[in-house]
């Protein structure tokens, strides 16, 4: 049934626009989920854990607003199964934010086989990569109709070394030309723009098939010693809660208030692009 927004609720930036995240059950994309909710917005989150979509869902103080969607990024049916069930749930889809990832915990390929590092582009780039273009490929019918927008979640290492492993690098490089291109084939009906965000404490995982599934980002961050004192970021007292990350989100979907920009990718990194590297040379230990 089409659940048409309440026109007597709430105001903010977003107000009346149905967004569908990806990798929306934790992380940047649960926040970027709630602060869409917060602006207005009606929201699907999309995630292979149904479980943990729901809960998200029901810790919302608008659960009828959010939509809880099981799939996976890496198969075009469920891609298009996704999209099918927003409009048939809030009437139109307005942006689409690809967001869905894994990080490699940059492993060196100095430390892995041919086989492993195979595996690992494999796994890596078929969720980070190939993951978006077909949430794309389902979703821009629906954006073009209703001229909407693209927020794709990049990394510090879609511009820079040491934010990743090579296999992330990669994936993440691959994001930043994706964003462009689609700009240009998706104008002037859909814009297409990107957040490049820096390290945040978050559920984020590694790939299955070096065995990195388990292993949470967060468990590094309890660890750390430091502690709003980053040594790496000119911001070194930056925020690593992804809800403090949000912000440029808001910004690229609104049509509001940046109808004119597309191609564009805001760096919410802390100033990482600012230090330059952490070391002269990432092979001395060779």
């Amino acid at each position: 049934m089409n659940d048409q927004h309440n026109a007597a609720g709430p105001r903010g930036w977003l107000d009346g626009d149905v967004a569908l995240i990806t990798g929306g059950g934790s992380g940047i994309g649960r926040a970027v989920a709630e602060r869409f909710v917060a602006e207005g917005a009606r929201v699907a989150i999309l995630g292979r854990d149904l479980a943990k979509l729901e809960a998200v869902v029901a810790a919302s103080p608008a659960p009828e607003r959010m939509l809880a969607i099981a799939g996976d990024v890496r198969e075009p049916e469920s891609m298009h199964a996704a999209v099918a069930a927003v409009v048939e749930r809030f009437g139109r889809l307005d942006t689409l934010v690809p967001n869905a990832g894994v990080w490699d915990w940059n492993r060196s390929v100095t430390r892995l086989d041919g086989p492993s590092l195979k595996s690992a582009f494999e796994e890596v780039l078929s969720i980070n990569v190939i993951g978006y273009a077909l949430a794309v490929e389902a979703a821009w019918r629906e954006l073009v109709r209703n001229r909407g927008q693209i927020v794709m979640t990049l990394s510090n290492a879609s511009f820079h070394t040491a934010g990743g492993g090579a296999p992330y690098t990669a994936s993440k490089f691959a994001c930043r030309g994706l964003v462009k291109q689609l700009a240009y084939e998706l104008a002037p009906k859909v814009r297409v723009n990107g957040v490049a965000v820096g390290g945040m404490d978050t559920d984020l995982r590694g790939p299955a098939s070096l065995g990195l599934d388990d292993r949470s980002i967060h468990d590094s961050f309890a660890k750390s010693e430091v502690t709003g004192d980053n040594p790496y970021l000119p911001l070194h007292d930056a925020s690593t809660d992804p809800h403090d990350f949000t912000g440029a989100y808001v910004l690229l979907a609104s049509t509001a208030n940046s109808s004119n920009i597309t191609g564009a990718i805001i760096p919410a990194d802390g100033g990482i692009a600012v230090r330059g590297f952490r070391t002269a040379a990432g092979g001395d230990d060779l």
